[in-house]
């Protein structure tokens, strides 16, 4: 419960409060689902974090989905940010600077390289479609702007090229990020027959040469 404060003394009232209500609901989601992944984390439990009542978050997300989405939105424009910033103004750059930047950046944004594969799996078709299209209107104006500022600061890519590497990167990301963070019972398993562990990723490590093979393949 954010700052011990009684759900029967939360009710919303100004338009303020229920901005604040709604951004406490997407921290309580975001804490979560960095901790335990956005896979486990439920609405009965984001309420409860965000010191809400349980039916609440209906007031302002209609669902679990539309909760996430709204925060793989701000993780797009976040991730967007760190890489434009990164490349500001350099050039030339060979393909493993190009990918170091790409692989540095989104190991920093731990939670979007989760919500990846829950977006394309689940999120984008369990909302309205004014929802889905305000999240891809934004999604893609991001993306849009970090393949342009990847093909400025490559010493090999074209535009296209990098639009090509930045949909491979997408792909690698969403896989790696899961396979390098299983769950309890897949960790398990692991542990149990080690012959099996060389499965789980060094994700940094295996997505930063992965991507560097793109950028070479892509500016041949």
């Amino acid at each position: 419960m954010l700052m011990g404060v009684p759900t029967t003394q939360r009710r919303a009232r100004s338009q303020a409060a229920k901005r604040e209500r709604w951004n406490d609901l997407l921290t309580a989601a975001r804490t979560l689902a960095t901790r335990d992944g956005v896979g486990a984390v439920t609405l009965a439990a984001v309420t409860e974090a965000a010191g809400l009542h349980a039916s609440a978050v209906r007031r302002y997300f209609e669902s679990k989905e539309e909760l996430f989405l709204e925060l793989a939105e701000q993780e797009w424009r976040s991730w967007r940010t760190a890489v434009v910033t990164e490349l500001e103004g350099r050039t030339a750059l060979p393909p493993d600077a190009v990918a170091g930047v790409i692989a540095s950046t989104l190991v920093a944004h731990p939670l979007f390289c989760d919500l990846l594969a829950h977006v394309a799996l689940t999120l984008e078709d369990g909302v309205t479609y004014d929802r889905v299209l305000q999240y891809k209107t934004a999604a893609f104006e991001d993306y849009d702007a970090i393949t342009e500022a990847v093909a400025a600061s490559s010493g090999s890519l074209a535009l296209a090229g990098a639009q090509d590497v930045l949909s491979g990167t997408l792909a690698l990301a969403s896989y790696l990020w899961q396979v390098a963070h299983p769950g309890p019972v897949l960790a398990r398993v692991y542990a149990e027959v080690p012959r099996w562990g060389h499965t789980v990723t060094h994700f940094e490590v295996d997505l930063k040469r992965l991507i560097t093979d793109l950028v070479v393949g892509a500016g041949a």
